[in-house]
This record gives structure tokens, C-alpha cells and sequence, in this order.
């Protein structure tokens, strides 16, 4: 049997090992084939559908503007397109959130707490912990371009919640 299969390896360049796996992958296959074939054959019968109700609905619309099967026309229909767009977006897991802004230089940042610095826009819980926890290491904030040492707030972040800031001197 090793004859066999290094005569193989020196006529094919294939190493012993690789030849091995393909004689192994070939009767896989073919046995596979084999029980396929013969073990399953009569067993399934095909199943014919008949489609013709449903191919004469389609057919009866020749083109997009006659309507639909009820006969309501595309054009006549009134659809608030912004309404099913919200109808299948996630639901919020902080619905007692409000989406109010504050009103302008409003939140004074030394002495804001979590439930002040979440009406910001982009400020969730944790990033609020992260406003305090930072304010409470350092002592209080001299200037608001200090917040963007906070670990969670960006250039992009801070210009947009800037405006309702401010530092009580």
C-alpha cells in the first residue's frame, strides 16, 4: 500500500501526506455521492405549486400609477412617510429622558449635577459620571476647554454643548 502511494508522490510532486487526505476526501465523496443517489432516490416527490391566482393579480397592474389590488391608486394613497420611519426605529432605553435643550449659558459647570449635564446633546449617563468624577479630581474648572480632558468628549462634542455653559467666577 506505501509502495503504491510513493510511486504516486514521486509522479505527482505531492507529499505522502497530502495524498492521504485527498484519497480520504475522494471516498468521502463518493460515498456521499453514493448514499445520496441511491438511499434517497424515490423518497421526494416534487411539489407543483399553482400560481396562477397570484400571477393573475400581478398581471391585472400593468403599471405602477393604475393602483393596487384594492384598486386605490399609488397617487391617491397618503402616506406620512416620516411617521412609519419612526415606527420601526428602536425604542430608547432612557425614556424618561427629555429631548428639551437647555437654554443658552444656562448649566453652570462647577456646580451642575448628572441630571443637568444629560439634558446636554450627545451627554448620556456615563459620560456625565465622567464630567463629575473629572471636576471632583481636579477641584472645579477654570476654562470649559478643560472638558476636553474628559474621556468621552470630543472637539465635535464640546462646540456642541459649549453654548450652554458656564463658569461661575
Amino acid at each position: 500500500m506505501n509502495l503504491g502511494i510513493k510511486k504516486i508522490s514521486e509522479k505527482t510532486g505531492f507529499t505522502l501526506l497530502e495524498i492521504k487526505v485527498i484519497t480520504f476526501l475522494l471516498v468521502i465523496f463518493i460515498a456521499g455521492f453514493v448514499i445520496k443517489s441511491f438511499w434517497t432516490s424515490g423518497r421526494r416527490s416534487a411539489v407543483n405549486y399553482d400560481y396562477s391566482v397570484q400571477d393573475s393579480l400581478f398581471l391585472s397592474i400593468d403599471s405602477p400609477d393604475k393602483g393596487d389590488v384594492t384598486g386605490t391608486s399609488v397617487k391617491d394613497k397618503n402616506v406620512d412617510y416620516k411617521q412609519e420611519v419612526l415606527d420601526f426605529r428602536k425604542p430608547e432605553f432612557n425614556t424618561n429622558r427629555t429631548n428639551t435643550l437647555p437654554a443658552e449659558k444656562s448649566i453652570d459647570i462647577n456646580k451642575a449635577g448628572k441630571n443637568n449635564f444629560e439634558k446636554l446633546p450627545g451627554i448620556g449617563p456615563k459620560t456625565a459620571d465622567k464630567i463629575i468624577f473629572y471636576r471632583d479630581k481636579i477641584g472645579r474648572f477654570t476654562k470649559l476647554e478643560e472638558l476636553l480632558r474628559v474621556k468621552g468628549i470630543g472637539k465635535t462634542k464640546f462646540n456642541k454643548i459649549k453654548k450652554y455653559l458656564y463658569i461661575e467666577k
